[in-house]
């Protein structure tokens, strides 16, 4: 099966701390043909000289710079740009198991999907708090 290319939006604010552990998640996924657009969201820290950075990393990774707009606006001009077959959000201060976006899309084919969708663990500094389960849904 030809891998289809995933748009991944990341809306970036304030996030220094957890920002290159975010993004290693996503370039470090199983499923290979991503597009991961970083949203500067006119973050007053380092985030946007991250995110630049980050560009020189990996050849898949777009950066936006935009004023201060809130999460909304950020993950809108993000779909404005971004040319994949389908769309996964990220927040910025998350990280992803690292093969999330192959098996979301591994259901939408296996299932003939518009959307899957999958739950999340909530993680402290040292243990997982509750682990959630991943699902499908067919509309």
């Amino acid at each position: 099966m030809e891998e289809e290319l995933i748009s991944i939006i990341v809306p970036v604010y304030k996030v220094e701390k957890y920002l290159d552990k975010c993004i290693n998640s996503i370039v470090s996924q199983t499923y290979k043909n991503l597009e991961v657009i970083l949203v500067d969201d006119g973050s007053p820290d380092s985030c946007g000289k991250m995110c630049d950075e980050w560009t020189q990393k990996d050849t898949r990774i777009k950066v936006i710079h935009k004023e201060n707009g809130g999460l909304s606006d950020a993950r809108n001009f993000g779909l404005d740009c971004a040319k994949g077959k389908y769309i996964q959000f990220v927040d910025s201060d998350d990280y992803i198991e690292k093969d999330m976006i192959e098996f979301l899309y591994k259901n939408l084919k296996e299932n003939n999907a518009d959307i899957s969708i999958c739950s999340n663990y909530m993680v402290d500094e040292e243990n997982v708090i509750n682990v959630g389960t991943r699902k499908i849904f067919r509309i």
